[in-house]
């Protein structure tokens, strides 16, 4: 365990080591770089060198904003840079997927081989006239938002019970879905809150500047943030995409679908 400065803040930082091609792992909202032990150890075992991180506000990093997706790929490349990783693999989960998209778009591939979107957020989620196709709009957002900061433990509860929700029943156990809450429960409120309005991002620019191999992968049955809307959009905007389709999925597809994610993990990294 590492920190790692950037604008102001100290991200938390776990780095396996080894001599192992990097894979970079970005957890989704509300959890932590935790959120990833079901894949650590079969990227390990693998042969990879596995970094994680706490995005700012969330986990063991430091809570202060801005907490826009500028501000969250400056401090991916914080990481990259600070680690001096190359030759790597870049994975965001939900939001996570956010600073996948936004960091190539803006720093470029030098660091990169290739990039992994799992039940991500772009190409573009809210929901307007501009973006029929999105699925979250606006006035949602702020009502989340604000039941967030009105409840925050019942909103937490409700919100992990529907990330592991598919077929009309959780596709994990409730010590699963209570662990995920747990990792949930040290995300700083501020932080939090805003990051539900920063997933109206428009990543659609950045995934067009992509020049690297990206597999997107998501469940059929996700209710946070559904196929159509996200990733079978992504994977035709960018320019070589391979989209893996997990049935039966919810959003919480890593750990709910844990072996046929890391091997579709694992067979992307090997190609």
């Amino acid at each position: 365990m590492s920190t790692i400065e950037s604008n102001g803040v100290s991200l938390h930082v776990s780095d396996s080591g080894g001599d192992g091609r990097p894979v970079v792992l970005i957890h989704g909202w509300p959890q932590s770089g935790e959120a990833w032990a079901p894949q650590v150890p079969a990227l390990t075992s693998a042969g990879y060198r596995v970094v994680t991180y706490d995005r700012r506000g969330f986990g063991d990093s430091t809570a202060a904003g801005p907490y826009d997706y500028d501000t969250f790929a400056a401090d991916l490349d914080a990481v990259m840079t600070g680690l001096d990783l190359r030759d790597a693999t870049i994975l965001g989960f939900s939001m996570g997927g956010g600073e996948i998209a936004r960091y190539l778009g803006e720093y470029g591939s030098d660091r990169v081989r290739s990039a992994v979107l799992a039940a991500a957020i772009p190409p573009w989620l809210l929901k307007s006239d501009e973006n029929p196709d999105g699925g979250f709009p606006r006035d949602a957002a702020v009502g989340m938002q604000e039941q967030l900061l009105a409840d925050r433990e019942g909103m937490l509860d409700g919100f992990m019970t529907g990330y592991f929700w598919a077929g009309g029943e959780l596709a994990v156990t409730e010590a699963q879905r209570q662990a995920a809450l747990a990792l949930a429960a040290k995300a700083d409120t501020e932080a939090a809150a805003a990051c539900i309005l920063a997933w109206l991002e428009d990543f659609t620019g950045d995934l067009e500047k992509i020049d690297v191999p990206v597999l997107v992968i998501h469940g059929d049955s996700d209710g946070i943030v559904p196929l159509e809307v996200s990733g079978a959009r992504s994977a035709q905007l960018v320019s070589d995409g391979t989209l893996v389709v997990i049935a039966g999925g919810p959003h919480g597809i890593n750990v709910s679908h844990t072996d046929e994610f890391n091997a579709a993990l694992i067979d992307f990294l090997e190609r």
